[in-house]
């Protein structure tokens, strides 16, 4: 935060509003002149670092969201949008995006939802999942009062018993008259766990392993036992579709069964002691890579945060089947195309092992990135096995403390990614496959460059 510039005035103006003060009162309150206030709400100046300790240490708010609130995600975040076919003949540059962000920030946000808003219309038609994802979004995938329920039943179910998966399993059979039964995978062919409520059993595939054996009976506890949280949180978010209510009520009930396995102030004082060792912190917990990458995204808790990590999870194809920015507010999610320089692709090649790589995205910011590859459970000989790439990654100046950090110079080289080809204006990329939206084609038949395509730049 400190080397760079950030104008954050709509957000600050936002949380003065907020606090229903003054220009003067909160100005008094950080100690600066109410005149720098004003130039600062205007964009005329940028925060200082000291100023913005002190906006979180009297507003109690985790800085990075003044970063990741910016109008319209910011000049990339209007690029992003403006990258539309739509927009292509306007050939907007760099320059003019930052001097309407800076003159008129209220409207390139009017711009970014009225734009959004079309397109949750358009996908909300046949992709029950969008509405989802925002909400989770909306939450930064950290549910405040679930993380709190299952942090009182883990320590109840501990307090009984060293292994969790007993513990649920009498928990289960003592108060809720649901015994386990594992049966055989030719009994449950296709199927991996299944409630019969007329023989009481909880029925689990001989096929999961132990992790997703205790994550299975988590889950059921969490239906019984956290419903008031969990409607509450789906009523809260007021689908219009009933596929929609349903996808969300199952991150819910997955969110705190993981939450009963990593409780937070346990699982954050590990990520802390070991370094957000992933590989260490699945077998201190008895947890899958998966959950564990999925886990780090939720560390959210006001006074006790963890450090802000992204997941994604991709297949062969680059099909996005998971994908969580949490408080990281990296665009490396939120793009529906990524640039194959990321190793993120590399997992496939490098099965089971873990991938590290600095990456530099066009707007300067770095991002530190892990991936490694993960098989979902019910496989068998001669069957189809899938196989996706969980990606795991917070910014580069965050990144110090990792344990997977060493021997790495987070200050050297990155490799030069983007968003897609489509959204990406890097004139000498030798993989790019289709030119930048929105730019000019340059022809010369004299000569051949690196790159297919050479273009108009800003």
């Amino acid at each position: 935060m400190a080397e760079a510039k950030l104008f954050a005035g709509l957000s600050v103006r936002r949380l003065r509003r907020g606090a229903g003060m003054t220009q003067a009162v909160m100005a008094d309150a950080l100690d600066v002149s109410a005149s720098y206030l004003n130039l600062i709400e205007r964009n005329q100046r940028p925060l200082t670092a000291a100023l913005l300790l002190r906006l979180a240490e009297v507003f109690d708010f985790d800085p990075r969201q003044l970063a990741a609130s910016e109008p319209g995600g910011g000049v990339d975040g209007l690029r992003r949008r403006l990258s539309d076919p739509l927009f292509a003949d306007l050939a907007i540059d760099r320059a003019r995006l930052d001097d309407w962000l800076s003159a008129a920030p209220e409207g390139a946000e009017a711009f970014a939802r009225a734009y959004d808003r079309v397109g949750q219309a358009v996908a909300a038609a046949d992709d029950p999942v969008a509405p989802v994802r925002r909400e989770i979004e909306r939450w930064r995938n950290h549910f405040p009062d679930l993380e709190a329920a299952a942090e009182i039943l883990a320590d109840d179910l501990r307090a009984g018993s060293a292994d969790l998966y007993g513990a649920i399993v009498d928990r289960l059979r003592v108060t809720h008259q649901l015994s386990i039964r594992i049966l055989p995978v030719d009994v449950l062919p296709g199927t991996l766990r299944r409630l019969d409520l007329h023989a009481r059993q909880l029925q689990l595939s001989e096929m999961l392993d132990p992790a997703s054996r205790t994550f299975a009976v988590a889950f059921q506890l969490a239906q019984l036992e956290a419903r008031g949280e969990i409607e509450a949180l789906v009523k809260g978010a007021d689908f219009a579709e009933r596929a929609s209510e349903r996808l969300y009520r199952r991150h819910l009930t997955s969110g705190f069964a993981a939450a009963l396995m990593m409780p937070y102030g346990r699982f954050l004082r590990a990520c802390e002691s070991t370094g957000y060792d992933i590989e260490l912190l699945q077998r201190r917990f008895g947890a899958g890579f998966e959950q564990v990458a999925h886990r780090l995204t939720t560390l959210s808790r006001v006074g006790a945060r963890g450090l802000p990590f992204f997941m994604i999870r991709i297949d062969r194809a680059g099909q996005v089947s998971k994908r969580y920015a949490g408080a990281s507010g990296s665009p490396l999610v939120e793009s529906d195309t990524r640039c194959p320089l990321w190793d993120l692709h590399a997992a496939f090649d490098r099965a089971g092992s873990v991938v590290r790589q600095l990456v530099a995205l066009e707007d300067g910011s770095r991002w530190f990135t892990l991936a490694r590859t993960v098989n979902p459970q019910g496989g068998r000989a001669g069957q189809i096995r899938a196989q996706f790439a969980v990606g795991v990654g917070l910014n580069a100046n965050l990144a110090k403390p990792l344990a997977a950090t060493q021997g790495v110079d987070l200050d050297g080289a990155a490799m030069p990614v983007g968003l897609g080809c489509r959204a990406c204006a890097r004139p000498d990329c030798p993989q790019r496959a289709m030119p930048p939206a929105g730019r000019s084609l340059i022809f010369n038949e004299r000569e051949r460059g690196v790159s297919p395509f050479v273009f108009a730049g800003d």
